[in-house]
Order: C-alpha cells, then structure tokens, then sequence
C-alpha cells in the first residue's frame, strides 16, 4: 500500500515527538486500513494534546462546514479517537486529542465490533507496547510510565508517611458523581490476537471523570455509585488484581485499571524489558520470614514475579538469593529483557523450597496448613487445602502420602504424619455447618459435561463449579464416586465420608446423572446439541487386567476391581474357604483384606521378593496383621479346576490350593460405546492428549486421571482434574490460549545433604511421632480414629517449617496484593520512595534530564570495574 504522507503527519502529532513514524510502526498501522483523508484533515485540525477544542475553531481551521466537522468529531469519538466532553446546561461540545497511550489504543479497543472489524488494532496496540519501549523503559523515571501502581489500599502501612494520590479512595471521592465500569481494553486485546491467558475482559476497569461520562453517554461504559466503585475495587482485590493509574497529570488520572501481569500491556512493559520503575508504587514488599510457610499464595499473583518460594532451614552452605540488576547504571541490552515473561514465570527459587509441597503431585500447601491448624484456624486451613484438592477428607483416609516419603523431619527421626493432620481438619468436611465451600468470584454460565465421577472427574467439576460454569456429571454408576466408591473398601473410606465432600459439589450447582452411560443412553454429538462447550473425560480404567494364563475363565476367577466392585455394591460373593489373591500393589491388598473380611483364609502371592512389592509398606503390615499369608517368587502360569471350579494355582515354583482366585495384577480402560471423535488412544488404550492442558486430538475433549496416565493414584486424578478445568476454561472463552501465562507446576526440592541437622536438632520439639488410634468396630468399617486435639497440637509442633518465600526487592512493584493473599502476616509493605508521579507537560525537560544522568552513572560504574 503507498504510503500515505498526511497519515505520517498525523501520527507525528499525536505521537507528540515521542515515537519515530515509519509505514512499519505500530502508530501507523493502527490507522492505516481505515482512516479517510477527511477524517485526518479534521484530525490536524485539533490543537495540541489533551487540550481542549470547540467545535467552531475545529471547523475553521480544517475548512469544513461547522455542521459537517460536528458529525465527522461525532464518528471519530464512536470509534474511540476523541475524548467529548459535554456541557448540556449550554450546549457546549469540547473535544481533545487523546495520546497513543493511555488515550487512542485504549479507546479504540473500548469499541470492540469496530475492532473485530479492523483485527490490526490489537495486533498495533500490543506492537507499540514493546516496540516503542526498546529506547524508552530503561530511560523512563519513575512516575513517568505509561501507567503506574498504587497499593491496595488495606495494604499501606498506617506509619507511612500518608499521601492522599496513593490511595484508590482518594480518586473515588474525588470523582464520585462520574464514574463507570469498562471492559479491561489489554485483555481485549489478547483475546482478539487469541492469546489471552485465561483472566477475560470483563468490567474491571473503573473509568472516571469526562472520560466516565463520554463512554456512558456512548453506550459502552456501565454507570457507578460511589459505594458500587468500592465494591468492585473490592471484588477486583479478591481476584487478586493490581491498580493502576494514569501519570499524565500528578494526583489526576482518568482509569484505575484493575490489572494481571499475563495480560495487561503495561505490566508487560516491566516485565518484557526488566525495568520495574516504569511501573513502581512508592512501596515494596518485605516478608518475615519467621513467619512464612512458602504456601506460594502470595507466590502465584506476584505482578513482577519478584516473589518465589524458598527455605528457611540452617544449612552447611549459605542459600544465598540473587537479586536482579537495574538499568540504573548499567548498559541495557536485549539479553538482559525477558520477552518470554509470558509463559516464563518461576515459582520456586534455585534453593528449593518445602519437600511436602513439591512432592505432592497437586502441590497442595502442606506447612501452611499445619501452621493453621497449630494455631487452631482450621477453617482457614481447609481453605487452603481446597485451593488444590477439593477432596481432604477422602485423602485424608487413602492418600499414599508422598509429602510424608519426602518430609524432612523424616532425616531427624520420623516425617510429620501430615496425612493424619489433613484428616484432622478435612473432618469439618463432614458436618453441613463447618464445612469450606467457596465463594465464586466469577459467573461463566457456560454448560460443561464431566463423563466419569471419579476423582479426576469430580476435582474438574468443583474447580469449573466455583467459576459458576453450568456443570453436568455424567457416570454409568448408580451413585457418583468412581473407583473412590466401586474400587476402595468401605474400610478404608467409609462412604458418608465420600458422599460429604461430594455434596460440596451440589452446594456449589454441580448437577449430577448417574446411570446415564455416554455412548449408549446419549452420545456427546447429542450432548454438543444440547449446548455443552466442552468434555471432560475421567472415565478411569475400571476393567480389570487379564492374567493370559490357561483356566483363567473358569467359575471362581474375579479380577480384583471386578471384585471389589461386586463386593461394595452389596453382592453376595460364594468364595469357599480358600481364595488366592494375584498381585502386589495397593489393590491387591485392599482384596486380600475385603476377602479376609468375607471369611476366607487369604494367600496373596507375588511373583517377585517381598522387597519388590509396589503396595504401601504399612497396608501390607496391616493385611499380615489382619491374617492375610503371603507367598513370594513365585509366577502363576497356569489355574487348574475340579468340575469346572478352581482347584489351584499352579506357580512356576510351586502349587497353591484353592477355592477363588482373585487377579489384581492392574487395569485397564473401557470405553464402552464412548463417541469419541477425533481422539487417539495409545497402544495400552488409553487416550493421548497434550501434557501439559491435557486436550486431545478432538479439541473439546480433555482427559485426566487414569484412562489418560494409567492407574495411579487418587491425589494425582484430583490434581489432573484441576488442570483440565483450567484449559476448560480457556477453551470455551473466546481467544484464550491453552498455555500462556499457565503455571507449569515446576518445583524443585531443597537440597538436603545441604542441611546442618546438628543445628536443625538444637532446636526442634523433640516429640514423637503421634499414632492415631484404632477401635474395634464392624469389619467393613474404618477402625482407624482421627487425631484427638491434643495429639494434633502436638504433631504439628514436629513440623520444621522448612519453606518460606523470598522477594527480590528491585522487582517488586510495590502493589500489595500479595498482602490480601497471606494468612499468616508474613508479608507487609514499606514505603521507600516519595516520588510523584511526572506530568506529561514537564517530561520534556525532565526525560532527557534523566537520560543524561544516567549515562553519567553508567560510565562511573564502568570506571570502577576497570
């Protein structure tokens, strides 16, 4: 296309001497497809930036018609080019000339059918957020970014020297009659260029002043009372939402933008260049570190990622924490930027951090809540559990506890019986009027099929559930639970205690068909005509594994979950005296001690050394306890019968008599008349999808728990089901990628041999390990008791507290939301600076000013290091 020279002009001047005009740059290609050479006549024809013009004096110097300057002005404010402000007492019309930013750009995506129209606006704006930054960010001042951050109120410390302009109050009152509600314009722009990262452009920013007024009277902006602008602050606070203001006039602006460092195009600026004063508050986090467990609350909403989860724990070696450089005296080329902030955020530092959290496969705050329940907060504490496993108090009874494998104090004598504590405070679960069901902060409303109530299945629910999503649970069993119901013996997890925290799920608007077998009774090609967006597929691998032996269908041969299943449904089993038990895995012995129970003298036989076996070491003793025999090395090949019955096993090493034989030796998927689409299996039949947003080949559907690994374990289907919720989430939202700006769940542990335990043991409670009792009660109830308080207080005084996160100060923002997030007042904010914010009509001066001095102290350092 030619390149249009009165385009160039035009931008120059609203460019302000600012930007380098060029056919290639962002300030151009954002008008070039559409703007006409009337509108750019009228256009040159506004006098200065921000400054206000009459109708009258527009039209003389562009040397049109009043009446037809008027309607030209009319449309150019409709697209979002012009701000009008509006006299009605006198008619009177007064129209100024926005900047690129903030002005244009967000105005312009202020009217999304002409953006979407016009799809170069977005892709413009996000150009010219880091393209005309490249000389810019590292020069700028701080308070005179594009944008700047000020605390969430609560936040600011009363000691600090107070400064009315800090405080989001202080803007409210003082535009209390002209307020509005808009949609955030960076997030627009994501989901127009499909890369948003999952936070949507709903009403979060909170415009003010004439621009309030002109976006009511345009239709766009939703009008606010005083006390609704607090309410949305607050709101937007919860959701964990950075304020921002406008710096182009001290102690004025006309947005306080409510802000996500994956989205928001002026975070991005700090973030792409590594220049934190381009947004800086006059504040800065400090964490006591006495205080913190490293629950990475305050970790996950960090604007800058200035926060990461560290240790605490006295070490042989010093951790030492590495601060990042500042542009402030130092050269600041492209390998000191950071363009892939985006997808790049770490949470943990290179120390590590607590063994518990990192071990647990849904990374669940394990020192945070023992800290909570120490202090007998344990409604807090069930809160913090539920933010990743929404089932405790099933964990709580079958978890095989690998935060306990890994937990340090397991290197001193014995680890925290951390499952035991969980019980503890999951038991509120149980009862209607202590029970945690969460407070939703967003409404989707759009309908969401679950095919499977198993854990994955379940955990994926409850997390779309608490975003308001329409939730449907489909599952061929009469009753929801999957194997939690069908595959675990009511010995280990009584059923009122799975059908209380399923009932959580109904509180929160899960709606639940059972009996219902998809495929078979209705299809999902049925369903997607129903109005369902999305699948989620956590049909597990129910079937049990075959032996591939000779006799292995003969009468009195069950597979173990085939078994199990028949058993916890209530059938009525014949087994003889003598029952088999194939296998060497926590299922197995959850059949061998159900078959004990049903009367049967019970031989489990492996076919590697007892040392081999993969079942928890403390089942197995608990099966031998209950009666169960074990016979080692030895191989089934073959299963003979008398009259059509089992007679015995026949092993490579020997014979073993018997009535039933019983095969746990795994599982397989089924799926049954599934109409699966698109979707691949791999050659063991379960489906294929991507790893990390677990989407398959058929786009609206997504798997979790075992028919996408394999059989594991109940807490990895709940953390599977957490994550298949949140690529949900951005699949049925328009424009939202699967991955940028998701938490890939990288955690690394603290380095152990680096511990000095001679000094952790100099002061540590030195009390033994609590056990919980048992009682005698029915066979297929739970002997196993929960922790009396007493035994709670002092089981979680053995905790060592090995976590505890760390701030790198010249990242940090200063913005406070990490204090909203801490429940243990370990995180407070200190003022450290008192500087304004500069006006755009003193930069000028004051730019090359700062410009010329740093170079000074660039060259000083350089002196020094010669």
């Amino acid at each position: 296309m030619e390149v249009r020279e009165n385009l160039i002009k035009l931008c120059e001047k609203i460019g302000d001497g600012h930007y380098k005009i060029t056919p290639d740059c962002a300030e151009y290609k954002v008008f070039e497809q559409w703007m006409t050479d009337e509108q750019i006549a009228l256009l040159m024809a506004i006098k200065g930036a921000m400054k206000p013009n009459f109708v009258g004096g527009i039209a003389r110097r562009a040397g049109m018609d009043k009446e037809k300057a008027r309607q030209l002005l009319h449309e150019l404010t409709e697209i979002g080019l012009l701000v009008q402000v509006l006299v009605p007492k006198i008619g009177l019309e007064i129209y100024l000339q926005p900047l690129y930013t903030p002005g244009v750009f967000e105005f312009l995506l202020l009217n999304e059918p002409f953006c979407r129209a016009h799809p170069e606006i977005a892709y413009a704006f996000e150009q010219h957020a880091t393209d005309s930054q490249t000389e810019h960010a590292m020069n700028t001042p701080m308070g005179a970014g594009i944008m700047r951050v000020i605390p969430v109120e609560n936040a600011i410390p009363a000691e600090a020297q107070q400064i009315d302009k800090e405080r989001v109050s202080y803007y409210i009152e003082k535009n209390a009659d002209h307020l509005c509600a808009l949609p955030c314009q960076c997030r627009r722009v994501r989901k127009l260029m499909g890369e948003g990262a999952g936070d949507l452009d709903e009403s979060f920013c909170l415009f003010m002043g004439h621009c309030a007024d002109m976006f009511i009277n345009l239709g766009r902006g939703k009008k606010l009372t005083k006390e609704e602008a607090y309410e949305m602050m607050r709101h937007v606070e919860e959701i964990g939402c950075v304020h921002q203001i406008t710096t182009l006039e001290d102690g004025n602006t006309f947005a306080i933008c409510n802000c996500q460092p994956e989205s928001c195009l002026a975070l991005g600026v700090t973030q792409y260049f590594n220049t934190p004063a381009f947004t800086q508050s006059n504040y800065v986090a400090e964490i006591d570190k006495e205080k913190c467990v490293a629950c990475g609350q305050c970790v996950d909403k960090c604007a800058n990622n200035a926060i990461q989860m560290g240790q605490k724990l006295c070490t042989k070696e010093p951790t030492v924490y590495k601060q990042q450089e500042l542009p402030d005296d130092l050269d600041w080329p492209e390998e000191r930027w950071n363009p892939g902030y985006r997808s790049g955020r770490k949470h943990v530092a290179d120390s590590g951090t607590a063994p518990c959290k990192t071990a647990c496969p849904a990374h669940i705050a394990v020192q945070g809540y023992i800290k909570l329940a120490a202090q007998g907060k344990y409604l807090d504490a069930l809160e913090l559990i539920k933010k990743e496993n929404p089932f405790p108090a099933v964990c709580g009874r079958i978890c095989n506890r690998r935060c306990e494998d890994e937990c340090t104090r397991g290197s001193i004598d014995n680890a925290v019986a951390i499952d035991e504590v969980k019980k503890f405070i999951a038991d509120k679960e149980l009862d209607r009027a202590t029970r945690f069901v969460p407070k939703k902060l967003h409404h989707f409303d759009k309908k969401i099929a679950v095919i499977g109530a198993g854990p994955a299945g379940l955990s994926c629910a409850y997390f779309l559930a608490c975003d308001d999503y329409k939730v449907t649970v489909f599952d061929k069993n009469a009753q929801p639970g999957g194997m939690l119901r069908y595959g675990i013996p009511a010995f280990r997890l009584e059923r009122e205690v799975l059908d209380a925290e399923i009932e959580v799920l109904k509180e929160l608007g899960v709606e639940f068909k059972c009996g219902v077998e998809i495929g078979k009774d209705i299809t999902l090609e049925q369903l997607r005509g129903e109005g369902y967006e999305a699948f989620y597929l956590g049909i597990g691998a129910q079937k049990s594994a075959k032996l591939g032996i000779p006799g292995e269908d003969t009468d009195g041969v069950y597979g173990g979950i085939d078994f199990l299943r028949m058993v916890n449904e209530g059938g009525k089993l014949k087994l003889g005296k003598k029952v088999v038990v194939i296998g060497g895995g926590n299922v197995a012995m959850d059949v061998a001690r159900t078959a004990v129970r049903l009367g049967a003298d019970t031989t489990v036989v492996y076919r590697r050394k007892e040392e081999n076996m993969p079942a928890d070491p403390a089942e197995v003793a608990e099966a031998k306890e209950e009666g169960v025999k074990f016979v080692f090395e030895h191989k089934p090949v073959e299963i003979k019968a008398v009259k059509g019955k089992v007679s015995e096993l026949v092993c490579d090493a020997g014979t073993v008599k018997c009535s039933t034989v019983i095969a746990a030796i795994g599982q397989t998927a089924d799926w049954g008349a599934l109409d699966i689409g698109e979707l691949k299996t791999n050659a063991k039949g379960y489906a294929e999808a991507d790893g990390v947003t677990y989407q398959t080949a058929q786009p609206d559907i997504f798997v979790g728990g075992d028919i996408y690994t394999g059989p594991k374990f109940a807490i990895d289907a709940i953390a599977a089901g957490k994550q298949g919720a949140i690529s949900i989430h951005r699949f049925v939202q328009d424009g939202q990628s699967l991955t940028i700006g998701r938490d890939r769940l990288e955690y690394k542990s603290l380095d152990k041999n680096n511990l000095d335990l001679d000094e952790i043991k100099a002061d540590y409670d030195s009390t033994p390990r609590q056990n919980p009792d048992r009682i005698d009660v029915a066979e297929f109830k739970d002997n196993r008791r929960t922790f009396t308080e007493e035994q709670l207080k002092k089981e979680t005084a053995r905790c060592l507290g090995c976590g505890a996160s760390v701030i790198d100060p010249n990242k940090c923002l200063g913005c406070g939301v990490c204090t909203t997030r801490c429940k243990f007042d370990a995180i407070h904010l200190k003022k450290r600076t008192n500087v304004d914010s500069i006006a755009y009509e003193t930069r000028k001066k004051v730019l090359p000013e700062f410009i010329a001095e740093r170079q000074r102290k660039i060259e000083i350092r350089k002196l020094r290091c010669e």
